[in-house]
């Protein structure tokens, strides 16, 4: 009987260290990098033990969830201006925002040979409905006005604007042929270098404004020893190497002196 109880106590002990080594994280993710971020969880989880509990959603919307007490811990966001309000309203960590990514914008449609590689497609106007993600929560919205708006088409083209309550949402919106073509992440288009399908124009990065994606630890798990681990995984090579291979800009690598 002791030695059976003893047994018990063992295997309690082993639950309970495998339990506090293994963690789930709650993250909060822009849409256009949901996809990237589960192929990350998977390495991530593969190194650390740690899981990855993914919500995914437009960048100003998931500010709000955060703002009302959403459970989050790590804050992922399309833009660096959000993750810094949420610093500035004492909710994230300051020490902890870092740039991960340089979003790319992209015409899509789904249909081969339909956006033409200058985008002349929006001069023509022979399109009924353009997709576009929500500019007021969205930064790939934002940064598709911008492009419309310097090519001065916005009048003409605001009529026919689909608007997408996220760009996942948005995506669909194209890939189902709701919308002949809209402003997309290039991340949801193209793998290793190249497009999983339809025609695309890869909007000039001088057309709208830079889009540094950062990340955050949220106030509420700064002792979360899971949740620094997984914003330091997203900065080493396994994890840039997956960005990367979805069609984003990198953060240049800074060199300590010496």
């Amino acid at each position: 009987m002791k030695l059976f109880k003893h047994t018990l106590l063992a295997a309690a002990i082993a639950c309970s260290t495998a339990s506090a080594w293994a963690d789930e994280v709650q993250v909060a993710v822009a849409s256009n990098f949901s996809k990237p971020l589960e192929a990350i969880a998977e390495k991530f989880k593969a190194a650390s033990g740690h899981e990855l509990k993914i919500s995914a959603g437009a960048t100003g919307k998931l500010y709000a969830q955060i703002e009302n007490g959403a459970p989050f811990e790590v804050f992922i966001s399309a833009d660096s201006k959000t993750p810094k309000k949420l610093v500035e309203n004492k909710m994230a960590e300051a020490d902890t925002q870092f740039t991960y990514a340089f979003g790319k914008l992209v015409l899509w449609s789904s249909t081969e040979g339909y956006v033409d590689d200058k985008g002349e497609v929006l001069r023509k106007g022979d399109f009924k409905h353009l997709a576009i993600a929500n500019p007021k929560t969205a930064p790939y919205g934002e940064a598709g006005m911008a492009v419309m708006e310097k090519l001065g088409l916005t009048a003409t083209i605001t009529p026919k604007l689909v608007t997408g309550e996220n760009i996942t949402q948005t995506y669909d919106f194209v890939s189902t042929g709701n919308a002949e073509l809209g402003f997309v992440a290039l991340s949801q288009v193209q793998k290793d270098g190249k497009l999983k399908g339809g025609s695309a124009w890869i909007v000039p990065a001088e057309m709208y404004q830079p889009m540094a994606q950062d990340a955050v630890l949220l106030s509420s798990a700064k002792d979360s020893a899971a949740a620094k681990a997984l914003l330091e995984f997203l900065k080493g090579e396994e994890a840039q190497a997956i960005i990367s291979s979805y069609g984003y800009g990198l953060p240049e690598k800074t060199t300590e002196a010496k």
